[in-house]
Formats: C-alpha cells, sequence, structure tokens
C-alpha cells in the first residue's frame, strides 16, 4: 500500500442545494476549491449553503434531521422536496466500481479522477433518504454507495462549522472538537525506535479482537448450533454463521474521549471555561485554535472541511487580515477546505490560485441564485498579473469590493477615486457603484480579467497618456526622448478587454493625456486627489463635467464629456493625442 503521505486526500467538488429554507425550486450550485467564499447581500441564503453540507454529511445522527422551519416558508411539500446533493472525489475505500465516475457522473475514462455523487430527499420533517447515482443505469438508485450511514460519514471531509451567532457553549464545541483535531493529528505522528504508536495501538487492538474471538470460540460454536436448529426448522436446508471482523478501525481508539476543556483567565487571577468569555475572547481563541490546525502536522486518515459564517465578527480591524491569512494558509495545507461567508472585501485575496468566489442573491422575483464569480483557472491570470494583485491587495485589501455586486468602474488611481466618490456622496442618484482603484495603470489589464469572468457591464478610465516621453540618460545626464512605458500599456489594456468590447459589456474610456489634464485642464500640485475635491467644491461648472463622466461610465449610453475619449483600436487615441 501507498504511503498516506504520498496519497491527496478526496475533496469535496461540489454541493447543490433546492427547496431549503429561502432556497426554492431553482437548485444553488457551488463548485469548491481549497477555498470559497459565499458573497452577497443579508438574507440570501449563503448561511443556509454552509448548513446543508453539514446537514447531509450528518446523515444517522440528530444533526442530520430536517427540522420543519428548514422547508421554504416552513411547508415541506411531497412534489418540491429538500434535496442536497454532493460530488466527493475518491481516493481511497472504494466503494464499487458502478459508483464511480467523472465530475459529470460519467464513466471514467482511463486514469482520470474518480467521484462519486450522492443526493439526500427529505420530503417531511426528520431523516432524509440518501440516493447513490449509479453510473452504469445513468440514474438514482436507493442502493448507496459505501452502504451504512456511519461508514459512508467517514469516507467523506469531515466537517467543521463554525456559525456566526451560536450560544457561548456551542462555540466552546466547536473550538475544543478543532482543538482535538490538531492534537489527534498530531498525536498519530508519533513514533518511537521508528514504529509509529497509532499504527501499533490499532495493531494490538486487532490482535486482542482476534485473541477475544478466539477465546469464545466454543461459546460461538454453542451459539450457531441453537441458532441453526432453529432456523433449519423453520426454512430447509439453510444455515446461520456468526461473522466477527477483527481489524481494527478509528472507532475502535478513540482517542481522547471528553474531548478536553479550555479555560482563560489572567495569568494571576481566576481561570473560566471557554463558554464563560465574551464573544471577542471566544472568538480570539477559535483564531488560535485554526493557526495551530495550520501549522500542525496533517491528520493522514481524513479531509476535512471548516464552513465559518462571518468570520469578521467580534474581530478588531488590525486582525481581519491576520484571519484572512490564517484562513487560506489553512486551505492551502494538505486535507483542508474552507468555505465561508462574509460582508467583508478583506477575506477575498486575488492573490491566491486556489479561491473560488461565488456570489447568492435574490432576483426579482425572489429565487435565490449562486453564481461562480471567479475561479483563478477561468481568469488565466499570469505571473505579472498575480504580482500586480498581491502588491494591490497589500496596499489596499477592499479592492474586492466589486465582489458584492453593483456597478463597478475600474479606475487608474486616487484621483479618479476621490473625485468620483465626492460626487457620489452629494448626488444620491448613484446607488450601488463601485468605484475601483487599480492604483497603476499596469494593474487594470490584471483587475480586468477578473471581472471579465463576472459576465456583467462594467467601464474602465485610464490615462492616455503619450507615445514618447522625456527621460535623463543615466550615463551622459544629457535627455533623451524614449518610448512611454505607459503607453504600450493601453494594448495590455485593450488585448484584456477585446472580447468584452465585441459584446458590449465593457466601454472603455481614456482621460486625454491623463485626468487632471482633461478634466481640470493643468497638472494638479500637491496631494493631487485632495487638490481635486477642493477644486470640485469650488467649481461647479467642473463638478458638472465630472458627473457627466461618472454618469457615462455608470450607463454605457450616456454621451460623455470633452477630455473623455472611448476608444476600441489604439488609433483612436492616436487621433486624440499624437
Amino acid at each position: 500500500m501507498a504511503d498516506l503521505q504520498d496519497i491527496e486526500r478526496g475533496k469535496l467538488r461540489s454541493l447543490s442545494v433546492r427547496n431549503f429554507r429561502c432556497i426554492g425550486n431553482d437548485p444553488v450550485k457551488v463548485d469548491l476549491d481549497d477555498i470559497v467564499v459565499l458573497v452577497g447581500p443579508n438574507n440570501s441564503g449563503k448561511s443556509s449553503i454552509l448548513r446543508a453540507y453539514e446537514i447531509a454529511v450528518s446523515e444517522g445522527s440528530k444533526p442530520g434531521n430536517l427540522k420543519q422551519e428548514d422547508f421554504p416558508n416552513g411547508i415541506s411539500n411531497p412534489d418540491t422536496p429538500t434535496e442536497i446533493e454532493l460530488v466527493t472525489e475518491v481516493v481511497d475505500g472504494d466503494p464499487g466500481k458502478h459508483w464511480i465516475g467523472d465530475l459529470d457522473g460519467n464513466p471514467v475514462e482511463g486514469g482520470g479522477r474518480k467521484y462519486v455523487k450522492e443526493k439526500w430527499v427529505w420530503t417531511a420533517a426528520g431523516k432524509g433518504t440518501r440516493f447513490g447515482w449509479n453510473v452504469d443505469k445513468q440514474s438514482w438508485d436507493d442502493k448507496k454507495p459505501w452502504g451504512w450511514a456511519n461508514v459512508a460519514n467517514a469516507r467523506r471531509p469531515a466537517v467543521h462549522p463554525v456559525r456566526a451567532f451560536d450560544p457561548p457553549e456551542a462555540q466552546a464545541k466547536q473550538i475544543h472538537d478543532l482543538l482535538s483535531k490538531a492534537i489527534i493529528g498530531s498525536a498519530r505522528q508519533l513514533t518511537k525506535d521508528g514504529v509509529n504508536l497509532y499504527d501499533k495501538l490499532l495493531a494490538d487492538v486487532t490482535e486482542f479482537q482476534k485473541l477475544a474471538v478466539d477465546h469464545n470460540k466454543g461459546k460461538i460454536e454453542e451459539a450457531e448450533k441453537m441458532l441453526n436448529e432453529i432456523v433449519s426448522s423453520i426454512f430447509i436446508d439453510h444455515a446461520v454463521e456468526y461473522v466477527q471482523s477483527t481489524d481494527a478501525s478509528e472507532s475502535s481508539l478513540k482517542l481522547f474521549p471528553d474531548g478536553g476543556k479550555l479555560t482563560m483567565g489572567h495569568k494571576d487571577g481566576h481561570m473560566s471555561d471557554l463558554e464563560s468569555q465574551g464573544s471577542g475572547a471566544r472568538r480570539t481563541m477559535l483564531w488560535a485554535t485554526l493557526k495551530l490546525l495550520k501549522d500542525s502536522a496533517p491528520d493522514q486518515k481524513r479531509a476535512n472541511v471548516l464552513l465559518i459564517d462571518e468570520p469578521e465578527l467580534c474581530l478588531h480591524p488590525s486582525a481581519i487580515r491576520d484571519a484572512c491569512k490564517v484562513l487560506y494558509d489553512l486551505a492551502s495545507k494538505d486535507g483542508w477546505q474552507v468555505m465561508i461567508t462574509t460582508h467583508s472585501p478583506v477575506f477575498i485575496d486575488l492573490s491566491r490560485d486556489n479561491t473560488s468566489i461565488v456570489r447568492v442573491e435574490r432576483k426579482d422575483k425572489g429565487e435565490i441564485v449562486g453564481t461562480t464569480l471567479y475561479r483563478p483557472e477561468n481568469a488565466q491570470l499570469d505571473s505579472c498579473d498575480r504580482t500586480n494583485l498581491k502588491l494591490l491587495n497589500i496596499y489596499d485589501p477592499y479592492v474586492a469590493e466589486f465582489f458584492f455586486g453593483g456597478s463597478v468602474i475600474l479606475v487608474e488611481g486616487d484621483t479618479e477615486y476621490s473625485a468620483f466618490r465626492m460626487i457620489m456622496d452629494g448626488d444620491k442618484t448613484f446607488p450601488n457603484v463601485h468605484v475601483i482603484r487599480a492604483r497603476g495603470k499596469a494593474t487594470i489589464a490584471s483587475l480586468a480579467k477578473i471581472l471579465n469572468q463576472f459576465g456583467a457591464r462594467y467601464s474602465i478610465l485610464h490615462d492616455t497618456d503619450t507615445p514618447k516621453t522625456m527621460r535623463k540618460n543615466p550615463k551622459s545626464g544629457e535627455k533623451e526622448e524614449i518610448v512611454n512605458p505607459a503607453w504600450t500599456t493601453n494594448q495590455n489594456i485593450l488585448t484584456a478587454v477585446q472580447k468584452q468590447l465585441d459584446s458590449k459589456t465593457v466601454r472603455l474610456v481614456a482621460s486625454r493625456v491623463h485626468f487632471e489634464a482633461a478634466f481640470f485642464d493643468t497638472a494638479l500640485t500637491g496631494e493631487k486627489p485632495y487638490t481635486a475635491v477642493q477644486n470640485l467644491e469650488k467649481d461647479e461648472g467642473r463638478r458638472k463635467v465630472i458627473t457627466a463622466l461618472l454618469r457615462g461610465l455608470v450607463d454605457h449610453d450616456e454621451p460623455l464629456p470633452e477630455g473623455a475619449i472611448q476608444w476600441s483600436v489604439i488609433s483612436d487615441l492616436e487621433a486624440a493625442v499624437v
């Protein structure tokens, strides 16, 4: 058997939910990465998606039962049952060939990855019914993969829920469970004289169980004889045989069954249970525990999914970025996936390549939909894009606001941002508009590649710059004319949005030479953003021009003011500045 260190764990690959709480008959599907960030308004179903996975993998226990209020409007309807569907990657514990397919449930060809698709159905409160997708029949089958619930649950990633508003006792238990996970994962790696102690314990339990069966062989045979006499009198030519496996499993060797207990308090004062602490202290302990998990040795036996609702709650602003790093680092660790809901753009790190962003929202007719806004492999970011986004994320952690909905305007720098913010603060006809600062022309193309995945309309405003510029020769000290690198960047921006220009989903606009020259008739001096706002406060005519520009960027059918160039080929810019 291959070393467990060399085996990639199976992971949860997709989750689909319908007719559950506020989610209606149209299913909401989430494709999972190492970390999935669910964004969207309040009461749009984000927390329900987390809860759905927890319910599905808790089959056979109380947390796996539905309550009446879990049905839409609190009403169960056999014609529109609640359904939760999972696709799980299989690495160890083969459930049988007819259950194994590709991501779409078709037969696996060659040496491709293997997946199992399962569905849970509830027509009334209480226990649900699990079905497996039979790849051979291409239909749902009530003969389930892995059979019994406790066996099947052990083959899926273990769930670790952290809910936003759980009572103190529940929050303390979540932290205790996570801490136990770290301790047990590390304990399983302990060795003595080159022998893994955990494996030795399992072997000893197996040997003990064999001895127990052998010791009771006579009693077992006597019981078999009595049972056979009874059964054979009813069922002719039938026999009864007692079969008992002696192999040990994880359940045979439950380490630290009481889960332990954490106490907190001043080092020279009274120590009290974690559930007696304030919400801030409990959340701080949660992050400390997650960091411990991140740094601890992986548990080689099972994959894990952390479900965390609004991780920004009760955190000081300076702690939010640290919490974000802990979650992303944990998701990068072998054996862990993370799914979170959030209202904070800080928890979206565009520089990482293991992140999916899903927006969950309620449409006009009340239906809940989930839209995958971003997957790194679809954005086709190159190394320069990743560097740009990493630096931007460090400088402006709120840059990811555009994932939360609304009209998006991507601008080059702080001056445009400040001018537009000043207009929007005084003009309420611009609701739900996000002005995003690229903080540099080169970063515009990188952000545009991400925005292109949304399929929604957006606008870009950047400087044309000029084809040539002057610089001092580093050797001679004389000024010389060179090709302007900022002009070359215009082509990079055009390449990034060419398909969107063809489909008219992006409005590409440039300020003649630069924003200050185009709309303030001069290069602003001093602190340019502050100076721009001062000018707008004093000059009503200039304020009208910037308002018209903003309106043209929000509504692609509105005219643009003088100084703004809508362009789609480089010659449009050349005609304006050369």
